[in-house]
């Protein structure tokens, strides 16, 4: 992604945005609209802290310790200690795109001028993302309300010079010594500024902008796939025809069936039912009804993108600073809205990825594949062919089934009862990351075999959007049929090409740009 600046201001962001910080190389600044609004709002706490009549998160404990006021001396200490008592994740570092996607959601917070936060603070988190340094977050610690807490603390720590983070080089060393080396001043926070730190839905909120776009990049991939199926099967095209998915008008299903049938444009393979000794009159389910359950889930991505692009227009914290100049609490740091879509979205990938795995079978199985050799195996018996690629492909399937059971039914209590219902989303997206990994994989084996099978049909010719897809897999490097072979690599390369947008681009050099 090429460099450039990403602007934030008091009216939020955008995903094309978060996703140029958390993947990309832009760099970060604040508007000048935004500085003002922040020392507005620093005004208004500044006032508040000099009254003796106590507020939350300015002079007072947190959470079940709220009841307990707070001296002006020990302000400082007590945002110092909720940064560092709540930096208490566990296992695994979680990965860098998720954590800068984290902090640059923090920071878009901070800047709507809703939070209480200096604007020296705020600069200094655009200045740890814009000097590469990325704070060391573990995989648990979250439960999806008041925040992603402990995420967001291990962040704030890094502010604080505290901790362990990771620079530029990949290379992780203690915080304290990585803003030094990038000139940045340890931050020093004062009354309410440690809780703004905190208090946000930043963490699943990037994971759901990123998986979005993930998805988006694989449905139009799993569409031809699909196509590339359909075809290898000697299928018919008639039913992906405008007129029949109009009077079932779903947008995401017309989609699917536009790209598929646009993909099988000029084919000579498909509609070839009399090839066979039992003539078919309809394809089965997963081929026929693709647009249907790819169409199924593109619309819920398109509901799941109402809910991130209102997340991403929203202030999550808590207390909020009011235009009026009050400083009220509320519970908008709730992941619910969130969770609920990070769970559907596991679902419909679950089943774009079934219904996929489906295909590759019915082009493995002499009996269903209308003419293909066993297992697309060169000599039958001596070769196994792709028999074992399928039971990768079934092995992820399945795991994607159990990552589907949803993780926002769940609550368990915390903070003494006062936290008593929680949204468990950040669950709810890292298991979403992994199951968005697993679909690319799966559409990949389809991709692989569906490919085969089109070049085993001899005396038979693909559409041009399917022979464009076919030189450029072959191109990478990804090998076509012949002898059994050390397959993992071939299924590694099928991986990188689906993953890195090789297939959809090779597709659309022929269509033109596909949904």
């Amino acid at each position: 992604m090429d460099m450039h600046t990403v602007v934030v201001g008091t009216s939020g962001t955008t995903a094309e945005d978060v996703i140029a910080v958390a993947r990309g190389r832009a760099r970060v600044e604040l508007s000048a609209g935004a500085l003002d609004a922040l020392a507005a709002a620093r005004r208004i706490v500044d006032a508040l802290a000099a009254k003796p009549e106590p507020v939350y998160g300015v002079s007072t404990g947190f959470g079940a310790l709220a009841s307990r006021h707070i001296g002006p001396d020990l302000r400082a200490q007590l945002q110092r200690n909720i940064v560092r008592s709540h930096a208490a994740g566990m296992g695994p570092h979680v990965e860098r795109d998720v954590v800068r996607a984290l902090m640059f959601l923090r920071l878009k917070t901070v800047a709507s001028g809703h939070t209480g936060v200096r604007p020296e603070v705020a600069q200094a988190m655009a200045d740890v993302l814009n000097a590469g340094i990325t704070p060391v977050v573990h995989e648990f610690g979250s439960l999806g309300c008041s925040g992603d807490l402990a995420p967001l603390s291990h962040c704030a720590l890094t502010l604080m010079g505290e901790g362990d983070a990771e620079g530029p080089d990949g290379v992780v060393r203690p915080a304290g010594e990585l803003l030094a080396a990038h000139g940045i001043k340890p931050v020093e926070l004062r009354e309410k500024e440690g809780l703004a730190l905190l208090n946000g839905t930043d963490g699943m909120l990037g994971m759901l902008v990123m998986a979005l776009a993930d998805l988006h990049r694989l449905y139009t991939s799993a569409d031809i796939t699909a196509a590339l199926t359909l075809e290898a099967l000697l299928g018919t095209d008639k039913v992906l025809a405008p007129e029949l998915h109009a009077i079932r008008p779903h947008p995401g299903q017309g989609a699917s069936a536009d790209n598929m049938l646009r993909v099988l444009a000029g084919s000579g393979l498909t509609g070839h039912f009399q090839a066979d000794a039992a003539p078919r009159v309809q394809d089965a389910y997963s081929v026929r009804c693709a647009p249907q359950v790819a169409g199924a889930g593109r619309d819920t991505l398109a509901y799941a993108r109402t809910v991130a692009d209102r997340e991403l227009a929203a202030a999550v914290d808590n207390p909020v600073v009011l235009p009026d100049g009050r400083v009220e609490s509320n519970g908008n740091f709730h992941g619910a809205p969130v969770a609920y879509v990070l769970d559907f979205l596991a679902i419909v990938a679950a089943d774009l990825a079934s219904i996929a795995e489906r295909r590759t079978d019915r082009l493995l199985d002499k009996n269903r594949s209308h003419g293909l050799p066993p297992f697309l195996a060169d000599d039958a018996g001596v070769d196994s062919g792709l028999m074992i690629a399928q039971y990768t492909q079934a092995a992820l399937v399945s795991e994607m089934k159990r990552l589907a059971a949803p993780a926002s039914v769940d609550s368990i209590p915390s903070s003494a009862m006062q936290e008593d219902h929680v949204s468990m989303g950040w669950s709810a997206a890292r298991k979403l990351r992994t199951a968005v990994d697993n679909l690319t994989r799966v559409i990949a084996v389809e991709l692989y075999a569906a490919t085969r099978a089109i070049e085993l049909r001899t005396g038979l010719t693909a559409a041009p959007a399917s022979r464009a897809a076919i030189g450029a897999l072959r191109a990478a490097g990804v090998e076509g049929p012949g002898p059994d072979r050390f397959l993992a690599p071939d299924l590694a390369g099928a991986d990188a090409f689906v993953r890195g947008g090789d297939l959809v681009t090779a597709v659309e050099s022929v269509t033109g740009p596909l949904a």
